[in-house]
């Protein structure tokens, strides 16, 4: 066995840390640690959204369409993915949010890795 090789399911492992397979978040050591990556296997019912918009935006991200119908709001502008394999990129300085119009299984692909994005969790009611 090779401590530097992690062979894994997304749909399996993505459940395990809120969609995320690769990036600074994971543990130094473990072959998905990455700094200079991000890669999100995001499952997604009808309905759901972001809670609130990216801003300050300082890395670059490829959104790419598996399954579904999937809404990017980027300012002055909607993009909406719905063919298998659609996709947009956006660059840093680009504020952002997005909604799963339908059930929805998304591939994202952002560099560099970076803390501070993560949106506060709900309390519980």
């Amino acid at each position: 066995m090779n401590d530097s090789v992690y062979v894994g399911n997304a749909g399996k492992d993505a459940a395990l840390d809120r969609g995320w397979l690769l990036g600074h978040f994971k543990d130094v050591g473990d072959p998905r640690h990455s700094e200079a990556v991000e890669i999100k296997w995001g499952v997604h019912p009808p309905g759901d959204e972001r809670s609130q918009w990216v801003e300050g935006e300082e890395r670059v991200a490829l959104l790419v369409l598996i399954s579904g119908r999937f809404r990017v709001e980027l300012p002055g502008r909607s993009v909406l993915l719905e063919q298998q394999g659609d996709y947009v990129v956006w660059g840093r300085g680009v504020d952002h949010s997005w909604i799963a119009e339908e059930e929805s299984v998304v591939l994202t692909v952002r560099w560099p890795s970076v803390p501070g994005y993560a949106v506060p969790e709900k309390p519980e009611a």
